[in-house]
């Protein structure tokens, strides 16, 4: 059995009941909307967040969820479709999950109406709902979202940041929306409860362990259907290189940063900083960081009775560090 069929298991009926109502909270009477929201239902990735949203709820509440589960987890897979969408438009990217994208498809202008469409659907299902807490951790989510996303494009520009500035954009940029999952899930059962702080920082490991390993698929010979070495052509700073310029000499520092801001298309160069971060522990170091953001998150799992919830979150942190792709 697949990884991700283990780790589903416990809420399989959850996630076939949701995936029904999120279809229905996307629908539209704008005939051209449907058609689109329709082609992004067809083509669903994963759909990790609702179950981190339905596994949570049922961990922390001895198996049981409610309508505000079901709610919390339509809300995040809404915000989060609708953040692709936009990404799609920003990166100018043709493709997505191996489809083509909602903006080569319908084109940019569409594609950010759609966006925009499917994140005031979300904040609109928990006003009219009056799941107010929801809406909170929803709405701190995409701002700390778009504020990690400019905090790296500003960094880029320079090329000059720290290992602490990192963990900064990632914890905004990618942690921010699963530790967002992990505190709805418990919010969504638990109002008001030390669950929902303990919860979020949970997610937010994962999300840093997860985006630690992102990073290193830029160094890595897999196959992951992402070329390597495209974020140095992006010229963004990930920590197996930020860790290297570090610790290197001055002369080997100026080589790396000039060959990322004037040669960063050249793909022989590109391939001799792979190596050169390689060589230098660069990898090492992350991977180092990256099973320490785990262990951590697994410790607070530890708190908690045993149960098949809790083995697929503790399945989940695991999968996140070892995936292949």
């Amino acid at each position: 059995m697949k990884v991700i069929s283990q780790i589903k298991l416990p809420v399989e009926k959850e996630m076939e009941l949701f995936e029904k109502k999120f279809f229905e909270s996307m629908s539209s009477k704008v005939a051209l909307l449907n058609r689109i929201t329709h082609y992004i239902v067809n083509r669903k990735g994963k759909q990790m967040r609702p179950m981190f949203v339905f596994l949570v709820a049922k961990m922390v509440s001895d198996g049981s969820v409610n309508e505000r589960t079901y709610r919390g987890a339509s809300v995040i897979e809404l915000i989060h479709t609708a953040t692709l969408v936009h990404d799609d438009v920003v990166d100018d990217s043709n493709r997505r999950r191996g489809f083509f994208s909602i903006n080569a498809l319908w084109k940019n202008k569409i594609a950010v109406l759609v966006g925009d469409y499917l994140l005031s659907k979300g904040l609109l299902l928990s006003i009219d709902n009056n799941d107010f807490d929801l809406l909170k951790i929803i709405s701190v989510a995409v701002k700390e979202m778009s504020e990690g996303e400019l905090l790296q494009i500003e960094k880029a520009r320079r090329l000059d940041i720290t290992e602490t500035v990192y963990y900064d954009i990632i914890r905004q940029k990618t942690a921010t929306l699963i530790a967002a999952c992990c505190s709805l899930g418990a919010a969504s059962v638990k109002p008001e409860s030390r669950e929902i702080a303990k919860m979020r920082r949970f997610g937010e490991l994962i999300g840093m362990a997860f985006q630690i390993k992102d990073d290193l698929f830029d160094y890595g010979t897999q196959k992951i259907g992402k070329p390597t070495g495209i974020d140095i052509k992006e010229q963004k700073m990930t920590l197996p290189l930020i860790y290297v310029l570090n610790t290197v000499s001055k002369k080997e520092k100026d080589w790396v940063i000039n060959s990322i801001k004037n040669h960063n298309k050249d793909r022989k160069r590109v391939r001799e900083i792979i190596d050169f971060v390689r060589e230098k522990g660069g990898l090492d170091y992350a991977v180092k960081r990256m099973k320490e953001f785990q262990r951590e998150a697994l410790i607070i799992l530890e708190g908690y009775p045993d149960s098949p919830y809790k083995s697929s979150l503790e399945l989940m942190v695991n999968y996140v560090i070892e995936r292949k792709k």
